[in-house]
């Protein structure tokens, strides 16, 4: 699969998708780029986006284009919170993908203080 990372995404985060080509919103020179724009450059090339940006699903008509979005959601967009998500996103790179949907992951917290991770 062909993933772009938004510029939130820790770029060490690619070591943990072996066997997936991973791209930079950077380094593809898109930095500045909104992000309904973003979604229209990065549908030709890529098979899907991983962002922090809760917003996006919410602000983008993602349906209208053809990548589909992974958000993740973490108390920190940083690589020790965002890593622990990682085995969903390798997994959900193995199964089908539907363009134009989100998905939202997100290690949640239980009433014990326990940690969890969850799709919803």
């Amino acid at each position: 699969m062909n993933v772009l990372f938004d510029e939130n995404m820790p770029m060490r985060l690619r070591h943990d998708l072996p066997g997936h080509e991973v791209r930079t919103v950077v380094r593809m020179g898109w930095g500045s780029i909104q992000n309904g724009d973003l979604l229209r450059r990065a549908s030709h090339d890529f098979d899907v986006l991983l962002t922090c940006d809760l917003r996006m699903q919410f602000q983008q008509n993602v349906p209208n284009f053809d990548i589909a979005v992974f958000v993740l959601s973490a108390p920190k967009n940083d690589f020790a919170h965002l890593r622990p998500l990682m085995p969903q996103v390798l997994a959900l790179l193995t199964s089908s993908l539907t363009p134009g949907t989100v998905t939202v992951l997100a290690e949640s917290v239980t009433e014990s203080g326990a940690r969890s991770r969850s799709t919803p």
